[in-house]
């Protein structure tokens, strides 16, 4: 990861990029960031490309991407594997798209149950906490 114009100190860079330089190291150590060259007696400094790897990086994060599969798909960013990055790109869709139904879901049950307690009335137990002692199979009520 060559840089011309390598000015930034790796403090310079956490700056640059919002990213701790605790998670700088991090990325290193994983391999999702190389670590420039130390010239002798000196420090070591980071260029232009390390912002473009470390939003690589954030940017897949933010879309749900794991360290695992961001680092699969660091090693196909050359241009000739945008197949294979499909195909992971796929599987993070599928993985979203159930985790917003599983959502969904939930957001059904917890406003039955919210429901419930604003339909609440007298000095009887409260139908939202009696519906998680009871289980997710008791938040269920088949009447509603």
């Amino acid at each position: 990861m060559q840089d011309k114009g390598n000015s930034l100190t790796i403090g310079g860079l956490a700056k640059a990029t919002k990213v701790h330089v605790e998670t700088i190291r991090y990325y290193q150590r994983r391999g999702l960031l190389p670590e420039p060259e130390r010239p002798p007696g000196g420090i070591r400094r980071y260029g232009s490309s390390y912002i473009d790897r470390l939003t690589f990086v954030k940017t897949a994060q933010q879309l749900g991407f794991s360290l695992n599969e961001i680092s699969d798909l660091l090693r196909l960013e050359d241009g000739t594997h945008c197949q294979d990055a499909s195909v992971l790109g796929e599987h993070k869709l599928r993985d979203v798209r159930e985790k917003i139904h599983r959502l969904e879901q939930i957001e059904k049950i917890l406003s039955k149950m919210v429901d419930r307690c604003h339909a609440h009335q007298g000095k009887i137990t409260c139908p939202l906490i009696a519906s998680l002692h009871a289980g997710v199979r008791g938040a269920e009520d088949p009447r509603d």
